[in-house]
């Protein structure tokens, strides 16, 4: 009986890029082991702060006489952002899944980012993350990031 290969995604992720490495240890019907894994990637589009907090937050009437005091943001703009794209990247995970494309999910994030992820995962997400580390690998090339990928996670290298 042959060993079943593993069907691993791996999601590398901070607060504004996440790239999701698919398909490591296992791809029906591929033999080229000479390329790397396919890729989804997401980006917040860059933006100035004085961009995102343009509009002031206003002035209200103090409780009591005719004084009027500065307003404070109600929210976070940057943590906004990053909850957006986590919720982008959550919706290509729960589409895989459904899917069946992975078995195993491998989470690589900042320390913020992940601690959103936890709170933010359906359940079903959840029950397939097999490995978390607060790693930033964003920066590497395709090849190299699917190769550091496999070495931590245990797979042949060059599988897809």
């Amino acid at each position: 009986m042959p060993l079943e290969k593993r069907r691993i995604w791996a999601l590398v992720m901070n607060s504004a890029h996440a790239r999701i490495v698919r398909s490591l240890g296992w791809k029906p019907g591929d033999d080229d082991e000479s390329s790397p894994p396919a890729e989804l990637e997401r980006q917040i589009e860059a933006k100035q702060m004085r961009d995102i907090m343009a509009d002031r937050p206003g002035r209200s009437f103090a409780s009591v006489g005719s004084r009027r005091s500065a307003m404070e943001y109600g929210s976070d703009p940057l943590g906004e952002e990053t909850r957006g794209l986590i919720r982008e990247v959550i919706e290509l995970l729960e589409k895989g899944h459904r899917k069946g494309a992975y078995r195993e999910l491998a989470i690589y994030a900042e320390p913020q980012v992940l601690g959103e992820l936890r709170k933010m995962l359906p359940k079903p997400i959840q029950d397939a993350v097999t490995h978390e580390a607060t790693a930033n690998y964003l920066n590497l090339p395709p090849q190299d990031l699917a190769q550091k990928l496999a070495g931590d996670l245990g797979v042949a290298h060059g599988l897809r």
